[in-house]
């Protein structure tokens, strides 16, 4: 019973690795484009733009926060709001190069809305199968509300 457990606390710690990776591959994509560059600098700010050292922590946070969510809705094997977690990490992923490398505010912003959808169903279904998956993305589902009304508000003022 002891190695069973040993044996699937390590399996955890892997999906965990994997799955944080996976967000951290999501998350460069910032890197690629010139995500607060010249263009960023160049845009009518919204008064509550925060300041631009804050969205690395912010992050980091929410992505270790996603990567354990999604760790125990595999362990319970959750299909449909693994799913939902997968369709929202590429959601995410996709908006970094609409917004700042299409500059297409309005295209990110139809992204953004489709990602707090699809972000929103996953805590709903995750609900039911592990309350703490879906609390885990609570914070989350703030960060994007936050992100939605600047994404619009950046759109509105350009």
């Amino acid at each position: 019973m002891q190695q069973s457990l040993q044996v699937s606390m390590s399996n955890s710690r892997l999906i965990f690795a994997v799955l944080f990776i996976a967000t951290l591959v999501a998350g460069s994509s910032a890197l690629i484009w010139e995500v607060g560059g010249e263009w960023y600098q160049g845009l009518n700010q919204p008064w509550f733009t925060p300041p631009n050292w804050l969205f690395g922590p912010v992050w980091t946070m929410l992505y270790i926060l996603m990567a354990l969510s999604a760790t125990r809705l595999i362990a319970r094997s959750a299909g449909l709001a693994v799913g939902l977690w997968a369709l929202q990490i590429t959601l995410n992923t996709l908006w970094t190069p609409v917004f700042f490398g299409g500059y297409n505010l309005g295209a990110a912003f139809l992204y953004i809305a489709a990602l707090w959808v699809v972000l929103l169903l996953n805590i709903l279904v995750a609900w039911r199968v592990d309350k703490w998956s879906s609390i885990m993305l609570w914070p989350y589902l703030v960060w994007v509300s936050f992100a939605s009304l600047l994404n619009y508000s950046f759109w509105m003022l350009n």
